[in-house]
């Protein structure tokens, strides 16, 4: 079995695009990682699930976005979305900001935390203490807003990633537009992150580069060439996602199959990228075990071996217990889904969180407005 290929954290991730967006508006401390140019006022626009395979894959669905130049970032290990909402919030890589995955541990509780969702119990200035990049940018003068559906305003998540953005509640393409255009316009730098989450549901339910997806990613074109066509003078689009996503037919279902239970305290993580916590004791079991049973359809990796290869970036010694004894990440077509624990996840057509580049790859699209003579 080939090496799992590591994100190209510090040269090309999506951790990275946060301290060269600072450096491109100035703001002291961003480091021009990518080589964006200076500019006054960025928007960001984050379509979740538009992978940079799939968008290559497609170019008839998404002739504007086809047709801005960009090249394509990794988008850190696990590919999905509450660890990449927080790399671009931050600028850190997984291993700085300790969101390892949709399903990690809240400390001394025996639970999981769904990073998605949240829960009351968990702070999240505390479970993510790194101040983000919105927070730099607002110290330093910088106008920042994250424009995004009303439904994530205050979420747990939103606050881990977001804070220090202005949030602006948007539920419709128009809406989403609207809340660029003005929020671009206000003082002399700004920063305007624009999340919209349509693509990947609907890949989730209905599967990546279904007739479902493809008609929706034509909506996510026309948000694109809008948001591209309101820029102020001088002020650049950035296009970016998530992760990508696969439609993995091949499935084993670990509450079904009492040999991946046996030694295991708790499942974490998601189907395409399984953090696996044993009873005290019973790690190299299990680690053999999900060897044997997964076979070559599967990178199975202890917490050292995949901390040591750099798969989360340097993890800060605080955060590795949030990190699976065992890690089981498909790199064919499985998933790893849990019937019992997770029925709906368990059903979704499309998913997302290997190593591969369907999954890992994302793009990273520049449209420019011209300045004012």
């Amino acid at each position: 079995m080939t090496a799992p290929p590591v994100p190209q954290y510090g040269t090309g991730s999506l951790a990275d695009l946060a301290p060269s967006v600072l450096a491109a508006l100035g703001v002291p401390g961003g480091i021009d990682v990518l080589g964006l140019p200076p500019v006054p006022r960025i928007c960001l626009l984050v379509i979740d699930g538009l992978g940079w395979e799939l968008l290559r894959a497609h170019p008839e669905e998404a002739p504007f976005l086809s047709s801005l130049p960009g090249r394509a970032l990794t988008a850190g290990f696990p590919a999905t979305t509450a660890t990449s909402l927080a790399s671009l919030g931050t600028g850190l890589p997984p291993g700085g900001h300790g969101l390892f995955g949709i399903q990690i541990p809240i400390p001394g509780t025996g639970r999981l935390l769904n990073c998605l969702k949240w829960t009351d119990e968990v702070d999240p200035l505390t479970f993510q203490p790194a101040d983000t990049a919105y927070q730099r940018a607002a110290a330093d003068g910088v106008n920042v807003g994250y424009v995004a559906s009303g439904r994530y305003e205050g979420s747990g998540l939103s606050v881990a990633t977001a804070r220090g953005a202005s949030y602006l509640p948007a539920d419709s393409l128009g809406q989403l537009v609207a809340q660029a255009e003005w929020a671009l316009r206000e003082g002399d730098r700004s920063y305007i992150t624009v999340y919209h989450p349509d693509l990947d549901s609907t890949g989730h339910l209905f599967g990546a580069g279904s007739a479902h997806w493809l008609h929706q990613l034509r909506f996510v074109d026309l948000l694109a060439e809008r948001l591209a066509g309101v820029l102020p003078p001088g002020a650049a689009l950035y296009v970016t996602a998530d992760h990508g996503m696969v439609n993995p037919s091949d499935r084993i279902d670990a509450d079904e199959v009492a040999e991946l239970r046996a030694g295991v305290a708790q499942l974490g993580g998601e189907a395409r990228a399984r953090h696996v916590y044993a009873l005290p004791g019973a790690a190299a079991d299990v680690l053999a075990t999900w060897s044997g049973l997964l076979g070559d359809r599967a990178w199975v990796c202890t917490r050292e071996e995949v901390v040591t290869a750099g798969w989360f970036g340097r993890v800060e010694p605080g955060l590795l217990p949030r990190v699976g004894d065992v890690l089981a990440v498909p790199h064919g077509d499985l998933a790893i889904i849990a019937t019992r624990q997770e029925p709906t996840a368990s059903a979704l057509l499309g998913m997302h969180g290997s190593l591969i580049p369907e999954e890992q790859l994302v793009p990273l699209l520049t449209a420019v407005a011209e300045p004012r003579e």
